[in-house]
């Protein structure tokens, strides 16, 4: 299973491990960039990594990851998209992403980081179309935190169960996604009612 080859690296190597798995999602490492993340969270709610560093080395290697994408399409563009394309799988994921962004513009960068490989194509394409950097980090560098926010929290609450749930998540996209955001939600409110209550009555007796 993915998760435990995860645990297993993670926790030899720490938190330099969860950055440089994260930086090399973008030349296609065949772990999920969620996965990664949230195996952070997990290990950091029982306590084997410090909850700070797990979610700020989950959170740099997403900002390097998306670092490196933006600087490789703007000085090696068509090449990587030429080399990209050569695959079936990959050409429909250029014409997602460059389909996504003649629809949305530049917003589409606020949201392609929901959709698995169309995340790390997208950067290229921008770059290539001439996007300033300072834009281009204006609008993704505060998605990578939320997107890495959701998927630690995921991570801490889920704990081992977490790989189907990205799963799923992968599988049927932002629509999985809203529904768990949801449950975690009015789970959390849930539990913060029966702890207040609990203390309410322990107080009263």
């Amino acid at each position: 299973m993915e998760i435990n080859l995860l645990m297993s690296i993670i926790e030899q190597y720490g938190y330099f491990a969860i950055f440089f798995l994260l930086w090399l999602g973008i030349v296609g490492l065949p772990i999920p960039d969620e996965l990664v993340v949230a195996t952070g969270g997990f290990l950091a709610s029982i306590n084997i990594l410090n909850p700070l560093y797990a979610f700020l080395a989950g959170y740099f290697g997403v900002a390097s990851g998306l670092t490196i994408g933006f600087l490789l399409g703007k000085f090696f563009g068509k090449p990587i998209l030429q080399w990209l394309s050569k695959s079936e799988k990959m050409r429909h994921t250029v014409a997602r992403s460059t389909a996504l962004l003649e629809k949305y513009g530049t917003l589409a960068l606020c949201f392609s980081y929901l959709f698995p490989v169309v995340r790390h194509v997208v950067p290229y394409i921008v770059a290539m179309s001439g996007m300033s950097y300072r834009r281009y980090a204006i609008l993704s560098y505060p998605i990578g935190l939320i997107w890495t926010a959701a998927f630690y929290y995921i991570g801490h609450i889920f704990g081992r169960n977490v790989e189907g749930i990205i799963g799923m998540i992968r599988s049927y996209g932002l629509y999985a996604l809203l529904v768990l955001l949801i449950l975690l939600v009015v789970g959390y409110v849930a539990r913060r009612f029966y702890l207040a209550n609990r203390t309410f009555r322990a107080k009263g007796e």
